[in-house]
């Protein structure tokens, strides 16, 4: 009863989340694995601030609330780190969502730890409450902020320090305040319950708008320039002139290779454009038998031409972290 109390809660708000995802960018595979990476990392940190406790013997307050977070919060955002690195996560919705899920898990292993530990001397339900409410939403909502700074800020997946030190000093300052127990358990159960859907709630709002605005922007480009090409008259437009005058630069067949490359590219990123936007109206899905093998004849161009030919293609193809997603919600789960 008392782990159903201290879950209930938290569950629901991850049920929320997820049907506020009008275009389905989350996969369900990579929901369960945030989910269990949460109770993988609960009990790493566990054992990990066990060990600083013995070896430094720092008092039990000190650990809560300056070591325990920090810990904490790191262990917790490695699977979001990766997956974005992965391209697996392309906006601030999704990133919310499996940062979520990656918190409820924690929380969920962690309040079990704890009944098994202390659940016959803590018959208060009002602990479990508020360690439901309050210590279980936080630790899902920092980590769902950790995902959205980490996708915001993130350009090139090589560049990892800097959303990572921001994200790890907003989420450590929440997480310690949280800890530091300046209030009542209660009443920073309800400050919890408050801030933090709120926050994902304008995240939510500004994520569709930014995601909308990314799908006509994209669509409008790419169906234009794949026309042109479909029609032999892509030499005419600005991109076709660009590609012209670098053409020099490389060997036939590779100019070969990167004309192939770009087709091929535009046509999977209108077809990933247009199953988001079907996903959003609940309109049928298309199926595909080829697209696995162009998706395997885009990554084998991709090869050939090398990372001049992309750098090449950059002026003309979108190719940020964003459109790179879409191509992976192509393939069947």
């Amino acid at each position: 009863m008392k782990i159903i109390i201290s879950l209930i809660p938290v569950l629901l708000f991850l049920g929320l989340l997820l049907f506020f995802d009008s275009f389905r960018l989350v996969n369900r595979w990579i929901l369960i694995v945030c989910l269990l990476w949460g109770g993988v990392s609960a009990s790493i940190s566990l054992v990990g601030n066990s060990l600083l406790t013995e070896i430094f013997n720092i008092p039990f307050d000190t650990l809560s609330r300056y070591v325990a977070p920090f810990t904490e919060e790191i262990l917790k955002m490695i699977i979001l780190i990766f997956l974005i690195s992965r391209h697996r996560i392309g906006f601030a919705i999704d990133a919310a969502i499996y940062g979520f899920a990656v918190g409820s898990g924690f929380a969920f292993t962690e309040n079990l730890i704890y009944l098994l530990q202390l659940g016959a001397e803590q018959s208060n339900l009002w602990i479990w409450i508020s360690r439901g409410v309050g210590t279980a939403v936080m630790h899902g909502g920092t980590t769902a902020i950790a995902g959205i700074i980490l996708v915001n800020r993130l350009t090139d997946s090589r560049k990892l320090l800097q959303p990572f030190l921001l994200a790890i000093v907003v989420t450590y300052f929440i997480h310690a305040l949280y800890n530091a127990f300046l209030i009542s358990p209660i009443q920073s159960a309800l400050v919890v319950i408050v801030l933090i859907p709120s926050i994902l709630l304008v995240v939510f709002l500004l994520g569709e708008r930014n995601l909308k605005k990314w799908l006509d922007i994209g669509m409008d480009a790419e169906v234009s320039l794949l026309l042109m090409i479909n029609h032999g008259k892509f030499s005419k437009t600005r991109a076709g002139a660009y590609l012209l005058s670098v053409k020099d630069h490389f060997p036939k067949e590779v100019v070969v290779d990167i004309y192939c490359f770009m087709a091929l590219y535009m046509e999977l990123s209108v077809k990933a454009k247009s199953l988001l936007l079907l996903r959003e109206n609940d309109l049928p899905l298309p199926m595909d038998p080829d697209i696995m093998d162009k998706l395997h004849e885009l990554d084998h161009l991709r090869r050939r031409i090398g990372k001049s030919g992309i750098l090449a293609l950059r002026p003309v193809l979108r190719m940020n972290r964003a459109d790179i997603w879409a191509l992976s919600i192509l393939k069947p789960d």
